[in-house]
């Protein structure tokens, strides 16, 4: 409070040393943002500079300039405020090196997986040999299996558990072969020849990212589609593959070429880089959706049929079914086969005569339903 004599009272309220407290900052505000000259008739009255370790509140007599001047500061605030908000879809999201800014998926969802761009090295150039060479797996081992024409090929998890991505060729054309350990996923693409994709080091819903060298755009293999880049929202074309033992790999397919451990590199391609995590409830990364109907870990073969809808055969409904069985779905018809020994199946279109092989994934249940929270689910029992 002021005195009579002009004089601050230092046994001001306590509401009032708050308010003083309030305007020392305030005048550090417009000092900052107008100059010296901009609080200069806000002094006291007397020579002496108005400071900080004075209780006293600013004469009512100048009340009205420093409020003025306080109303200006606000907008001036606000002003900045709104062009920084305004401007903040343009400035660059980085992770890894990447640009999110133009992500069509929820940029806060594109976690860090570990490694840098690249420190899981895809595989450029694959070796492959005969299957009776292949003395470096069991007959248990998973496999990524690919045929087309009298062409097998399989690719060892083993080896896929520590690369996750292997540039191909088939005829003319790119073959894409992709697995994240994380989500139990192994799926194949048909690619242009000239495209050649990495491992970004980031991942959506605990899914591997990929990206292509050319534009540097992130695709979401689950989805099949670029998330962020030059190619953002392109979607590529998924081609079967079957996801299945060494030995009914090699059963069904006895002329199968392997593809061979990559040389140069110090891995232990007989030691899995994920020990336990298939027998484990708890995920390394968080997922947008979750469902407790299944285990997260449960192995699924799901179907995605664009507008038809998604959906999932759990392999232990599939136990209790008749298989092979047949479904229409979205006005598909669908054979769904199922090998319980090799704990794994697959998916024919059928036509009026002919049946051919429909893009299947087997997935952990919690990975396929955190990108189809809407998708039905297979149950014998419930009559589906």
């Amino acid at each position: 409070m002021h005195s009579a004599s002009g004089r601050c009272d230092d046994t001001v309220t306590g509401h009032r040393t708050h308010q003083s407290r309030s305007r020392y900052i305030s005048f550090h505000l417009l000092r900052m943002r107008f100059g010296e000259h901009a609080i200069s008739h806000v002094r006291q009255r007397r020579n002496k500079p108005w400071t900080p370790t004075s209780n006293c509140h600013v004469p009512d007599a100048d009340r009205v300039n420093f409020r003025t001047l306080w109303h200006r500061l606000v907008l001036v605030a606000t002003a900045s405020a709104v062009v920084i908000l305004t401007a903040a879809p343009a400035l660059a999201v980085k992770r890894n090196g990447f640009d999110l800014s133009d992500a069509s998926i929820p940029v806060a969802q594109i976690r860090h997986g570990g490694p840098p761009r690249d420190g899981i090295p895809a595989i450029d150039l694959p070796v492959f040999g005969a299957s009776d060479a292949a003395t470096f797996l069991d007959e248990d081992d998973r496999v990524l299996g690919f045929a087309r024409d009298g062409d097998a090929r399989a690719y060892p998890i083993r080896i896929l558990d520590w690369h996750e991505i292997v540039n191909d060729r088939i005829g003319d054309r790119g073959l894409l072969i992709t697995y994240c350990p994380l989500c139990g996923t192994g799926m194949a693409f048909e690619v242009d020849a000239a495209d050649q994709f990495g491992v970004s080091g980031l991942l959506y819903n605990s899914d591997v990212l990929l990206y292509d060298r050319r534009t540097d755009s992130l695709w979401s293999q689950i989805l099949g589609s670029a998330v962020t880049g030059l190619r953002n929202r392109e979607r590529l074309r998924m081609i079967p593959l079957r996801h299945t033992t060494w030995r009914a790999w090699r059963q069904s397919h006895p002329t199968t070429l392997v593809m061979q451990p990559p040389g140069g590199r110090a891995v232990d391609y007989t030691k899995s880089a994920y020990r336990g995590y298939h027998d484990s409830a708890r995920l390394y990364f968080p997922v947008a959706a979750t469902s407790r109907l299944y285990h997260p870990k449960d192995t699924v073969i799901g179907i995605d049929l664009g507008s038809g809808g998604a959906r999932a055969y759990p392999l232990r409904e599939l136990d209790r079914a008749t298989t092979p069985l047949e479904e229409t779905i979205g006005g598909v018809r669908l054979r769904i086969h199922f090998d319980a020994e090799a704990r794994t199946g697959w998916v024919e279109r059928l036509n009026d005569d002919s049946a051919t092989e429909f893009p299947s994934v087997l997935s952990f249940w919690f990975a396929w339903y955190a990108f189809h929270p809407d998708t039905t689910v297979f149950r014998p029992d419930a009559g589906e």
